[in-house]
């Protein structure tokens, strides 16, 4: 399998933090929130190549992030570690602005077909969000299905106006999926972390073809779960979207505490 780190938003309601630096590149707990989630991806057993897809403006930045990560003792391990051949690979989706800007999904079937990645899993996670739960526990249970995706009881229902919202059966099984409801039927939050298996991933492009929304990655999940199952996988640690000043303060101090 691959993994795909979702980094090429422009991040307009955290400026000015983010005007001259790309959100994932931001500190909490004396590192760049994308560190922490490669930290957690990189003990993910079979994980061949970790994917950071960002925007024009950005991709040197994230570039030379990578180099100095993959040269420091964060991703060596000793002879016997099956984890010792991990790369991370940056690419450019070429947008310069939020106004042309492809959209997660779009920039999801990027690097699909340009790395020619669908022989493979793919286990795509967004650059600004942190778990302290392992993504081995998410990527476990994921296997055998044809796609999960991570949920999060946030037990307010007016609150899941800014969330994806999730209905599932007795077995996880979702039975309804929509993006930022009006009227949400349910307090599960689909949570930017995905598992494709190898048989979904030519959708994205059946998907786009089709002429659907290539913004928010939650849209693709609601177009696929009646045509495929999606499983569900539920968060239980700490889990942190990072999509303002508030939530960006909450971070430093959570990772702060567990660093030390």
């Amino acid at each position: 399998m691959n993994a795909l780190i979702l980094a090429a938003g422009y991040a307009t309601r955290l400026y000015p933090l983010t005007l001259n630096k790309a959100k994932p590149l931001l500190e909490v707990g004396g590192k760049p929130i994308i560190e922490w989630v490669v930290d957690n991806l990189s003990s993910v057993a079979g994980l061949r190549t970790i994917y950071i897809v960002t925007n024009h403006k950005f991709a040197n930045d994230f570039q030379n992030w990578a180099n100095a990560y993959s040269a420091s003792a964060g991703l060596r391990r000793d002879k016997q570690d099956q984890h010792c051949d991990l790369r991370i690979k940056v690419i450019n989706d070429g947008s310069k602005s939020d106004e042309d800007k492809l959209g997660a999904i779009g920039d999801i079937n990027l690097v699909l077909t340009r790395e020619n990645l669908t022989n493979d899993d793919l286990l795509v996670i967004a650059g600004d969000n942190l778990f302290k739960q392992p993504l081995t526990d998410f990527v476990n249970a994921a296997k055998g299905w044809p796609a999960t995706v991570a949920v999060y009881d946030v037990g307010n229902l007016e609150a899941m106006k800014k969330y994806g919202t999730v209905a599932v059966d007795s077995k996880g099984v979702v039975t309804n999926f929509e993006e930022k409801p009006q009227k949400p039927r349910s307090t599960l939050a689909a949570v930017a972390l995905y598992y494709y298996s190898r048989e979904v991933l030519p959708l994205f492009t059946t998907y786009l073809a089709a002429g659907n929304n290539p913004d928010q990655p939650g849209l693709f999940l609601q177009w696929l779960y009646t045509r495929k199952p999606v499983n569900t996988f539920e968060i239980k640690g700490r889990w942190l979207d990072i999509g303002s000043k508030e939530t960006l303060e909450v971070a430093d101090k959570t990772f702060s505490s567990r660093e030390s």
